[in-house]
């Protein structure tokens, strides 16, 4: 089986984690958020991240989604850490950058693909999200008018 974890500061990926929930209903069940918040160091993190692989039981074929805010941060880099002590980062793939698009690709397509083509097309999908909205220009429909 295969299941996500949204790595963040702050409360972010608890955030999307709940969100994820309104999207992908039970596919969110497997999805795990954690994040090291403000006044916390990184030990703390780190008892956290233990507390939560503790808490459920890994079997040895379970593959692994890792979303993380920023790559090279400490909670993405504490958290490998601890993934790596209890020997699952190398059924893990790491995916830096997260938003939203990507997290719900991951999370839908979970049992359609194998971890590399789910993160290509991840990656693809989060990259066509990022554009910028621009507002249609009330002014367009006035020159018409005037044709």
């Amino acid at each position: 089986m295969k299941y996500v974890f949204l790595v963040s500061h702050g409360k972010f990926a608890e955030g999307l984690k709940t969100s994820l929930e309104m999207f992908a209903g039970d596919a969110a069940e497997r999805v795990f958020a954690i994040g090291l918040h403000n006044g916390k160091s990184a030990d703390d993190f780190k008892k956290e991240v233990e507390a939560l692989l503790d808490a459920h039981k890994f079997n040895d074929d379970d593959e692994f989604m890792i979303l993380a805010d920023l790559i090279g941060g400490s909670p993405l880099t504490t958290f490998m850490n601890v993934f790596n002590e209890y020997g699952l980062l190398d059924r893990a793939t790491i995916l830096g950058g997260m938003n939203f698009t990507m997290a719900l690709t991951v999370v839908v397509s979970l049992d359609g693909m194998d971890r590399d083509l789910l993160a290509q097309t991840a990656l693809g999908e989060a990259k066509q999200a990022l554009q910028e909205y621009k507002v249609p220009s009330s002014d367009a429909d006035d020159d018409e008018d005037d044709i």
